[in-house]
């Protein structure tokens, strides 16, 4: 049954609200501002209200139950950072306040700043860039700037394995490099031999996303930031997949010299549709007077009776604001209530059962699925949804039919270098019942993909709107449910 549109539930005459008489005389309108017919549905308020209601159960969320998004780290939010976030004093406050009437926050930015340091390993961190793709275009830039600043203007590539996020190479393009790929040997590592053939002096940096989006270490990670160093490179390592290194090992430590962060993956924010989201960058001590600005930092040191003075500074080689004002300070208080949560210790534990769901999940279904690098994991892994003895059945049919199961689907066709690949991190914050669940969904799958075949290429069944046209759906968008009759 089509759900009904809020047009089709109008009556003629029915209110939501009755409001008194006025008690002023009434003015009229510009006619020039002014349309001949505006057919808005007329509706008492609790159509209204169950109409949306109705609406929103149709969607999927991380409330509602497990995420697997490879490479998104959608795990459970808790509503702790949701009320802190609420609190008059971080939600009412205005960013052209003078500062000396905002110190709880700048308080609460600088800590942030401090403790995103001691977590990754770097000297300085700026909160400024407001997603993760931002952060990467911030850490190139500052590539950029840290070359011309030594008058080295001949270093013209940006190297980018395959096995990186997607947004590496459009950042690198985007900062005026040229992208050099990089292949992925047999075990899911960086090819030595590749990098060393393309390592010259042209070369600005490498984009290293470790773990990388096979959901693997790499195990030459030392070796690669060695070899890009000694070029005269830098590298910038891409946090997105933090979440599975938390408390185990710094990137700092490990040579990297950029990174961005994912409040909104690792530090259990709210995203998904778009947004919010928050990327503060780190970089070692020789990039830390490039980093965007202004930044927090201690105006005048406390005392025993009195805090410290909390104010703006700008780094003096600077590249300047990448985002209005000083990023998404609601994003930055829920990370915080996160991060002082747990602690140390709990941020460790984060990461060890992020990567023992993983390779749960993994050890149940690697009979069933072919897993290309067939490896011990680390907060996600890629299998293929494809079988040689089904030959019709692609990822998106194993996809589509998950949702039948009530699971939302895994991120599908990504990364490119595994054939209709599904990517799937199932976080800490998931149950070894769910898992399980989850699993037997999969298998149960895989069973139809070859029994039934029809069941996986029409799904889903269960959902208001059947399986759409992707490629149509995105040329001939339909942004509207009411035309206009004329």
């Amino acid at each position: 049954m089509t759900e009904p549109t809020i047009y089709e539930l109008s009556s003629p005459g029915r209110l939501g609200v009755r409001y008194p008489d006025p008690d002023v005389p009434l003015t009229p309108l510009p006619t020039e501002f002014v349309r001949d017919s505006l057919p808005l549905p007329e509706l008492s308020e609790p159509d209204v209200i169950r109409h949306f209601t109705r609406l929103s159960t149709f969607n999927y969320n991380v409330d509602k139950g497990l995420y697997p998004l490879g490479s998104c780290t959608m795990k459970y939010n808790p509503k702790v950072n949701e009320e802190a976030a609420r609190l008059p004093g971080f939600a009412l406050t205005h960013p052209l306040q003078p500062e000396e009437t905002v110190q709880g926050n700048l308080a609460l930015m600088y800590e942030l700043q401090e403790w995103l340091k001691e977590i990754s390993g770097f000297a300085g961190v700026s909160l400024q860039p407001a997603a993760g793709a931002q952060g990467e275009f911030t850490g190139v830039m500052i590539i950029r700037a840290y070359h011309k600043a030594r008058g080295d203007t001949k270093r013209t590539k940006i190297l980018i394995p395959d096995s990186a996020h997607g947004t590496n190479p459009a950042t690198s393009a985007m900062s005026g490099y040229q992208v050099v790929n990089l292949p992925t040997d047999s075990n899911g590592n960086v090819d030595l031999n590749a990098l060393k053939n393309v390592l010259d002096d042209q070369i600005a940096g490498l984009m290293l996303t470790n773990p990388n989006t096979l959901g693997l270490f790499d195990v030459n990670v030392v070796e690669v930031n060695r070899m890009v160093h000694e070029a005269g490179g830098l590298v910038y390592g891409d946090g997105a997949n933090l979440n599975a290194l938390l408390g185990i090992t710094r990137p700092g430590d490990l040579g990297f010299d950029i990174m961005h962060f994912n409040l909104h993956k690792t530090f259990s924010t709210p995203h998904g549709g778009g947004g919010p989201g928050s990327g503060p960058v780190a970089v070692a001590k020789h990039l830390v007077d490039f980093l965007p600005g202004p930044i927090v930092d201690i105006i005048e040191e406390g005392t025993e009776e009195e805090p410290p003075l909390y104010g703006f500074c700008m780094p003096s080689k600077s590249i300047g604001r990448v985002k209005s004002f000083f990023g998404h300070f609601g994003m930055m208080v829920r990370a915080y209530v996160y991060i002082s949560m747990h602690g140390p210790e709990g941020l460790r534990n984060i990461a060890e059962h992020a990567v023992l769901n993983a390779n749960y999940l993994l050890a149940r279904l690697r009979n069933t699925y072919k897993i290309p690098y067939d490896r011990i994991c680390m907060h996600e892994f890629v299998a293929e949804g494809r079988w040689e003895d089904a030959p019709g059945i692609r990822a998106l049919d194993i996809a589509k039919r998950l949702i039948d199961y009530d699971f939302h689907p895994p991120t599908n066709y990504f990364p490119l270098i595994v054939h209709e690949a599904l990517m799937i991190e199932p976080t800490e914050t998931e149950n070894k019942q769910t898992l399980d669940r989850f699993a037997e969904a999969l298998i149960k799958i895989a069973q139809e993909a070859h029994q039934s075949p029809e069941l996986l290429k029409e799904a889903p069944h269960n959902t208001p709107v059947r399986r759409l046209d992707e490629v149509k759906a995105a040329k001939e968008l339909v942004l509207c449910c009411w035309i206009p009759e004329n």
